[in-house]
């Protein structure tokens, strides 16, 4: 069962911030700006700790697609890093097996039924870890003591809690939790800047602008220019869209081990708008001077333009690895195999192309844009309003086109109770509210459901 599609017009109109509406004059207000986490460039202090040994980590989500991808960057360099604490879902052989080989001191399993399970699939471990079950041990693996640095792997606002538990005991974050900023940035920038605490980006795009900028000085930054693979659907004309499968959608041409979220998210290009949330709240660039642009090929990561017009681009293979790598080891670089990350080749990956975004394909970019300018609560529902949205479509309780419509209904219901600085608890109480609200947008009877 689905929404009505909407129709070409529809896209082409969709903001849930509309000027002639008086309803939403407040919104016009500049919310208080939170201090960006790197404000346009990026300075190693002189007197940073440097490891004699492996540099000790943990990792909240290590069953998934960054965890398994930071936990193949542990092994191959032992000498560099080592995991003292790891935290899943419910992926009990998978984290048995990680256990197994990586020998971490705690251990979380946010589902408690499945406790059991694990102690008997590690009754064979020599040296076992210290086993904390639900929201509980999130909490702990990311404030262990040995830790220096917290990879935030998993998806939503669970990622919230325990990366602020993380900030307060002074670890620094390799943020791969987007919901840390786009939800939390005016709750967690704030308390990043009174612990000392360095957040790292390990998403692609925030990786390449975190790189380019390092050296600049202060004021050299003008322009951030966020590139885009244009996901599954991006050679469709915008009126073949109510055809979308989730098979379809979850075929990306570029990009492999995402996740499904992930996926559909590159489709919609609600990645591209939440990234550019991110983008203002990682660098402190001003939305209009936060840009898109559809670069099919995926090579150029993202660039930024300094103020004498000049830009500085991050490239290489669409590979996850490289910007969690880079997260771990900033200020420095690390040798790897060509074995195992191959170099790029500018003669093989053939020439680079750029187009512009369309926005009747892919209004998620104005709801973003929208959104990003509201400020305070507003990003966090919609990007938890995206994720329920997605979730309906994956079990295709919704169509394709339909995910744009609960996104948009959900932020317009939310203009009356815009918080512009919320509390952590706030925040926690609108992704929620989001969720809840998106939802019930779809019958529940399973009738033919109408828009509310």
């Amino acid at each position: 069962m689905a929404l009505n599609f909407l129709s070409t017009a529809e896209i082409r109109a969709i903001s849930f911030l509309d000027s002639s509406n008086s309803s939403t004059q407040h919104l016009k207000l500049k919310a208080q700006t939170p201090p960006p986490a790197w404000p346009g460039r990026a300075v190693a202090e002189p007197d940073r700790k440097v490891w004699d040994g492996p540099k000790p980590i943990s990792i909240i989500g290590s069953t998934g697609s960054i965890g398994t991808q930071t936990l193949s960057i542990v092994a191959e360099h032992p000498d560099k890093f080592q995991v003292v604490a790891l935290a899943a879902g419910s992926n009990v052989t998978l984290l048995a097996d990680q256990i197994k080989r990586f020998k971490p001191k705690l251990v979380s399993l946010r589902n408690e039924a499945l406790i059991d399970v694990l102690r008997e699939a590690i009754a064979d471990v020599e040296h076992k870890p210290e086993i904390i079950p639900g929201e509980e041990g999130l909490v702990e693996v990311a404030r262990h003591p040995d830790a220096a640095t917290v990879v935030t792997g998993i998806v939503g606002c669970a990622g919230l809690k325990p990366t602020v538990a993380a900030i307060e005991s002074g670890k620094d974050i390799a943020l791969a939790n987007k919901e840390t900023l786009i939800a939390g940035g005016p709750f967690v920038l704030p308390l990043a800047r009174k612990h000392n605490v360095k957040i790292l980006p390990a998403d692609s795009e925030h990786s390449a602008i975190f790189q380019c900028i390092q050296g600049l000085t202060e004021g050299s930054l003008r322009r951030i220019i966020l590139t885009a693979s244009g996901g599954s659907f991006r050679d469709w004309p915008v009126e073949k869209l109510k055809e979308v499968t989730v098979a379809g959608a979850l075929n990306h041409p570029i990009w492999n081990n995402m996740g499904k979220k992930v996926t559909i998210d590159s489709a919609t290009l609600f990645n591209k708008g939440l990234e550019v949330i991110e983008a203002h709240y990682l660098f402190g660039a001003e939305y209009d001077d936060i840009d898109i642009v559809i670069h099919p090929q995926s090579i150029i990561h993202s660039m930024i333009e300094t103020q004498d017009s000049s830009i500085i681009a991050q490239l290489g293979w669409p590979d996850m690895r490289i910007p969690i790598l880079y997260t771990l080891s900033w200020p420095d670089r690390v040798y790897c195999s060509e074995l195992t990350w191959p170099r790029l080749d500018f003669v093989k990956c053939g020439p680079l192309t750029f187009k512009a975004p369309d926005n009747e394909k892919y209004p998620s970019m104005n709801l973003a844009y929208s959104a990003g300018r509201a400020g305070g609560t507003m990003t966090g529902v919609l990007s938890a309003a995206n994720e329920k949205a997605v979730e309906m479509f994956i079990a295709e309780k919704i169509a394709y086109l339909d995910i744009f419509k609960v996104v948009e209904l959900t932020c317009a219901k939310h203009r009356d109770e815009l918080v512009n600085s919320p509390s952590l608890e706030e925040i926690v109480h609108y992704d929620l509210w989001a969720r809840d609200y998106a939802a019930s947008l779809v019958s529940s009877k399973g009738l033919s459901p109408v828009l509310v």
